[in-house]
């Protein structure tokens, strides 16, 4: 038995690192769960290759996935790690810069051979396992694939399937290491190999096998406890920004009283949503996955004509080939929710990589003077309201609306504690009835106090109404060339938009004073190194204060009062500067952009940086 001390720990960054096959997604996912039924908070950062299956070994193909989780409040998956396991010489050269001075690196030495080294571009006589090149820290040297055929030697498995297992010895060793319980995680792999007993028996054994090399081995003095977090009672479940936004909607459906139509075509990393809601029929849940983007979106225009709560999904290229289709909803003034999981772009551009560059496309990015509401999720946990925020906004206003989330939000996960349906407001949705022989003819857009038209079902006697994209009379809805009328149906679209902004909430602070030297104002996925980076310069003593915004068409009624009150107003944006741009627009004020387009999130550490520097 090991005589590894305990240590006590606030908050531990660990990075699983290896070939897209290794399975570092898989152990990480489940570290995670683990962790979530701990107690711990945490957020998570999955980074994997573009291609299905990169070229082993090589830079391109290095697959990641970095935890962050503490006995404190996390917002972010940290900026560098405490741990690195690197499964071969690229995982280890892609990620050592982040990993900090002292960090513990736990290294598959099998994955280090003149194979290796060639294929990461690394000279045999710089093996970073000989050279001294490690001496700043603590590194753990396993044999985890000799480890782990011998353990199977009599599994009767090939030696594929075998070292396709060495995951789990990582994943058991990480389990012992901090205390987490591995009972989840071996009901997991008895699920998912209940029909393939030998290969379910081959990941138990070397799960288990992790974790008793931990505990025989004198190679780790320690071993880590990192107490439950302190948080609201309630009932917690780690949960991903995508499957957020899918029980978002069910939830929408639910207190609207409707059935959910969810057209789509798959694109990376907008299918989530799609898997996810195509498990849920019992719920009245109908998805549609659409020969290409343009039928996507008109089934969906269809559902919402017919009834449904009515969603269409994509990322931005597919936004892009949906934009006449948008046009029509908004001619249409039918209830529409268009879900974007930004990445980063233009056309194919980093596929699995994050950005927000897509809120020019929202905004702008249609023919004609098309305006619509757009609001966006901040957190993996917050794509569950703000999801369900769409479906309000879009059925009781009559109005195509944008939901926008962003790769790292998507595929990041975050501990979630379970709403009340009781707790959640109800949608009102009220069809118009069939006209009496008595009443008068029906008017299609004859408008209420929100400027909404009323919803009228496709075979409700005395409803008969034009449908269709041409421009139509105010009132009666019929067609119409007329040019003043044109120009006043433009200014009303626009206006019934504006009048958003009184059914949402008033903007607010989220950390800092109300007033003060400089405000920084983001949106989407920034929102935990924002938060993060803001606390540190308060800590400073600087006076520094974020507020992060979740409507941004229209902007809340009282967000230029709020900017107003701040000397420097800086927006940090993974984009070239959108936000930016509209709120200097919109607010005549000298907003300063802070801009990352690399594909990655923001570092809270590269923010403090920045406000040091503006503010100096």
């Amino acid at each position: 038995m090991t005589n590894a001390l305990d240590k006590e720990l606030e908050s531990v960054v660990i990075r699983f690192a290896g070939d897209s096959g290794d399975g570092m997604q898989l152990t990480g996912t489940q570290f995670t769960n683990a962790t979530a039924l701990h107690g711990n908070d945490l957020a998570t950062f999955p980074d994997f290759p573009a291609e299905i299956r990169a070229p082993l070994g090589t830079l391109a193909g290095v697959s990641g996935f970095q935890i962050h989780f503490g006995s404190t409040r996390i917002n972010t998956p940290g900026d560098t790690s405490d741990v690195l396991v690197a499964m071969n010489v690229a995982a280890l050269k892609v990620n050592i810069k982040n990993l900090k001075k002292g960090g513990v690196i736990i290294i598959n030495s099998d994955g280090f051979d003149a194979k290796n080294l060639r294929l990461a571009n690394v000279p045999e006589v710089q093996n970073p396992l000989h050279d001294g090149s490690l001496a700043d820290y603590d590194v753990k040297i396993i044999d985890i694939t000799k480890i782990t055929r011998a353990a199977l030697s009599n599994s009767g498995l090939g030696t594929k399937e075998i070292d396709r297992c060495k995951n789990m010895f990582v994943l058991g060793l990480v389990y012992w290491m901090y205390h987490r319980p591995i009972e989840n995680t071996l009901n997991f792999i008895k699920a998912k190999f209940k029909k393939n007993e030998a290969v379910m028996n081959a990941n138990i054994l070397v799960l288990q096998t992790g974790w008793n090399y931990g505990e025989t081995t004198e190679m780790f003095a320690n071993r880590f406890t990192v107490a439950p977090a302190k948080m609201e009672s309630g009932v917690y479940r780690s949960i991903m920004g995508n499957q957020a936004a899918a029980y978002g909607l069910i939830a929408a459906a639910n207190k609207s009283g409707l059935s959910l139509f969810y057209g789509t075509y798959p694109i990376t990393p907008a299918s989530d949503i799609l898997h996810e809601l195509s498990k849920y029929k019992n719920f009245d849940v109908k998805t549609f996955q659409a020969e290409d983007e343009i039928a996507a979106i008109c089934s969906s225009i269809g559902a919402a004509f017919g009834g449904a709560l009515a969603i269409t999904g994509s990322s931005g290229p597919g936004i892009a080939l949906k934009g006449e289709a948008i046009g029509l909803a908004t001619m249409l003034e039918l209830p529409l929710v268009i879900v974007n999981i930004q990445r980063a772009g233009p056309s194919t551009g980093l596929p699995t990589k994050t950005e927000q560059a897509d809120l020019n496309q929202a905004m702008f990015g249609r023919n004609g003077e098309c305006p619509l509401v757009i609001v966006s999720a901040q957190s993996p946990a917050d794509c569950f309201y703000m999801a369900f925020e769409a479906c309000r906004i879009a059925l009781e206003h009559m109005i195509p609306v944008f939901f926008l989330s962003d790769g790292y939000i998507a595929n990041g996960a975050e501990p979630w504690k379970y709403p009340s349906s009781a707790d959640l407001p109800k949608i009102n949705v009220e069809f118009k009835k069939a006209r009496l022989a008595d009443e008068e003819k029906f008017m299609p857009y004859q408008r209420d106090e929100k400027l909404s038209r009323p919803w009228a079902l496709p075979g409700t006697k005395g409803l008969e109404h034009r449908i269709g994209g041409l421009e139509k009379q105010n009132i009666t809805g019929n067609i119409s060339y007329d040019a003043s009328n044109h120009e006043f149906m433009v200014k009303l679209r626009q206006e019934k938009v504006d009048l958003v902004a009184n059914h949402i909430p008033l903007q607010t602070i989220d950390n800092g004073e109300e007033a003060g030297e400089l405000l920084i104002l983001g949106w989407g996925g920034t929102y935990g190194a924002l938060k993060t980076a803001t606390s540190l310069l308060i800590d400073q003593g600087y006076k520094v204060s974020h507020a992060h915004l979740r409507y941004l068409n229209p902007f809340p009624k009282n967000l230029g009062e709020m900017l107003s009150r701040f000397k420097t107003v800086v927006v940090p944006e993974l984009n070239n500067g959108q936000l930016v741009k509209i709120i200097r627009d919109r607010y005549f004020i000298d907003a300063i952009p802070y801009n990352k387009i690399q594909g990655m999130p923001f570092m809270s550490t590269e923010v403090v940086d920045k406000i040091k520097e503006i503010l100096a």
